[in-house]
C-alpha cells in the first residue's frame, strides 16, 4: 500500500514539472517502449487470443475509477440471490494479448509495475493495450477473467469460480458520482448493492480482525506560480469498491490453496516494538488510543478528513513493512501464509494492467476452476516472481518517496529559515537523532535531524534549513 499517492495540476513549464522530469532521468525510469514491444502490442491488439472466452456481454457491467483513469482493470455487476448476493467481477485478461516469452512479456518482467508520478504514470504495458484494447472501457467488448462469487446474507463467501469470458461495460463511473447517487437514494440496483455488499464485507473484515487503511491522497495544485498541498479524503464508495477487490483476492488465494499451487501476498504480524512506536505517534498527533483498545479499532474510528488523522493513517502504513510474495507448490503453504492486515489468505489478482504478478495469479485460478494443468509458462516463471515483485516494489516505493520529497521541496523553497509547529512521529532505531516530523501547516511529513536524540511523540518547534528539489530535498532541525 502506498504511503502517499500524489496528483497535480499546473502548467507544463512549471518548476515542479521540470524537477519531476529530472527525477525520472536520475532514477533511470523507462522513457517509452522499444520498437519491438510496440510492434508486438500492435499485432496483439489486432488479433487477441479469445478462442477460449465465453460470451458474457449480456451482463451490464460498470467500472468505478478516478475520472481521468483509462487503464481500467476491473468491472463489476452485482445482483441479489434468494439467499444472499452474487458478485460478478471482471478482470482484464492481459494474457489474451501478451505472448509468453515474447517482447511484451519480457518488457513487463523488466518493468514489473506501473510507476506513478504526480504529473503522470509510466505504464507496465504500452498504452495501446493498457489504456486501449485491453482496458475495460465502456461500450467495448473485452476479454476478461470473469469471477463469480456467491455470498450469504451476511456477506460471507459460499462459492467462487473464474472463467475466461468476453464482457462489455455499460458505464464508467467515478467515486464522487457513485457516492452522490447512493447518498441521495437515487442509485438503482446493481449500483445500490455496492453499498449493501460493501458494508457487509466491512463487517466481515472487522469480525476476522482485518483492517483497511483509508490513507488520504495528497493533491498538489499550482496557482499563480505557487503550490498548495492538501489531502483528498477517501469516500465510503472507495472503501466499498476496495472490498470487492479484497473479496476476489481472498477467493483467489483460497482457490490456490485448494489446488495446491499458488503465489500469495503475505504480511507478518507487526512486532510489538512497531506497535509501541505507533502508539507514541498517536500520542504526538493527539489520537485517542486507550491501552485496552486494539489497533484496528482505533484505525476504524479515524476521520481521514482531519489532518492529524490523515498523518497518523500514513504512519500506520509502517506496520505493512515486510509484505511480500510467497510461492507454494504441492499444497505446502508458506510461513507466514496469511496477510496480517487482511487477516486471511490473500493474493494480488485484480490489477493485471498495472502489476505483473496478477497475470500469473489469474492463470493459476483459471486452471484451478477448470481442473486443468497449470500452463508451463506460468510454472516456469513462478519461482522467480517473488524476487521480481520485490525489486519492482522497491523501485515503485523509491519513486513515490522521491516524488513526495520533490513536491514538498517545491512547496517550501521560499520558506527556508522559517519556524514551524510540528510533532516528531518517527525516529530511526539505529539513529535516534534522525526521524520524521509532521508539520501542522502546511500538511507536510518530512525528515528532521538533531544533535541529540529526538523526542518521539512530542510537540516540537522546528526550523526549515533546506528545501531544494533534487537529491538534497527537505530538512528540518529543532528550533
Amino acid at each position: 500500500m502506498p504511503r502517499r499517492r500524489l496528483h497535480m495540476t499546473g502548467a507544463e513549464d512549471s518548476p515542479l514539472r521540470a524537477a519531476l522530469r529530472e527525477l525520472r532521468t536520475r532514477l533511470d525510469v523507462p522513457d517509452g517502449f522499444p520498437p519491438a514491444v510496440l510492434a508486438e502490442a500492435g499485432e496483439a491488439a489486432r488479433a487477441p487470443d479469445v478462442s477460449a472466452h465465453l460470451d458474457a456481454t449480456d451482463l451490464p457491467f460498470l467500472t468505478i475509477d478516478p475520472p481521468a483513469s483509462t487503464d481500467l482493470d476491473q468491472a463489476l455487476y452485482l445482483e441479489r440471490r434468494r439467499h444472499g448476493f452474487r458478485v460478478f467481477y471482471a478482470i482484464a485478461d492481459v494474457a489474451a494479448f501478451v505472448r509468453p516469452g515474447g517482447a511484451l512479456d519480457a518488457e513487463a518482467h523488466r518493468r514489473v509495475t506501473t510507476l506513478y508520478f504526480p504529473d503522470g504514470r509510466v505504464p507496465l504495458h504500452p498504452a495501446l493495450l493498457s489504456e486501449g484494447i485491453a482496458s475495460l472501457l465502456p461500450g467495448e467488448t473485452r476479454p476478461a477473467a470473469l469471477w463469480r462469487i456467491d455470498l450469504d446474507p451476511e456477506g460471507r463467501t459460499v462459492g467462487a469460480e473464474v472463467r475466461r469470458a468476453l464482457v462489455r461495460s455499460r458505464a464508467k463511473l467515478d467515486y464522487a458520482g457513485v457516492q452522490r447517487q447512493i447518498d441521495a437514494g437515487t442509485a438503482e440496483e446493481p449500483l445500490a448493492l455496492l453499498a449493501v455488499i460493501g458494508r457487509l464485507r466491512e463487517e466481515q473484515e472487522t469480525a476476522r480482525g482485518g483492517i483497511s487503511l483509508n490513507v488520504p491522497e495528497q493533491e498538489i495544485v499550482e496557482r499563480d506560480g505557487t503550490y498548495g498541498l492538501g489531502y483528498r479524503t477517501p469516500l465510503p464508495a472507495d472503501g466499498w469498491n476496495a472490498q470487492l477487490s479484497l473479496l476476489t483476492g481472498m477467493a483467489a488465494a483460497a482457490m490456490m490453496r485448494d489446488s495446491g499451487t499458488g503465489i500469495l501476498r503475505t504480511l507478518p504480524v507487526a512486532p510489538d516494538g512497531a506497535v509501541a512506536r505507533l502508539r507514541r505517534s498517536a500520542e504526538a498527533l493527539h489520537i485517542d488510543w486507550p491501552h485496552h483498545v486494539a489497533y484496528a479499532e482505533v484505525v476504524r474510528s479515524l476521520d481521514p478528513a482531519k489532518s492529524s488523522h490523515a498523518a497518523f493513517l500514513q504512519e500506520c502504513t509502517t506496520l505493512l513493512r515486510g509484505a511480500g510474495y510467497s510461492v507454494f507448490e504441492h499444497g505446502e503453504l508458506p510461513t507466514p501464509a496469511v496477510h496480517a492486515a487482511v487477516a486471511e489468505l490473500y493474493t494480488h489478482c485484480t490489477a493485471p494492467l498495472r502489476r505483473l504478478v496478477d497475470r500469473y495469479a489469474a492463470e493459476l485460478c483459471l486452471s484451478a476452476t477448470a481442473e486443468a494443468r497449470v500452463p508451463e509458462w506460468v510454472l516456469r516463471a513462478l519461482p522467480g516472481l517473488p524476487k521480481e515483485m520485490a525489486d519492482g516494489s522497491r523501485r515503485a516505493n523509491t519513486v513515490e518517496r522521491e516524488c513526495v520529497d520533490v513536491v514538498e521541496a517545491a512547496l517550501l523553497r521560499t520558506r527556508v529559515g522559517e519556524i514551524f509547529d510540528g510533532y516528531v512521529v518517527d525516529v530511526k532505531e539505529d539513529r535516534p537523532a534522525v526521524g520524521t516530523v509532521h508539520i501542522e501547516d502546511p500538511a507536510i511529513v518530512a525528515r528532521i535531524e538533531s544533535g541529540t536524540p529526538l523526542p518521539l511523540g512530542e510537540r516540537l518547534r522546528v526550523r526549515l534549513t533546506r528545501a531544494e528539489p533534487g537529491p538534497s530535498k527537505v530538512l528540518f532541525v529543532p528550533a
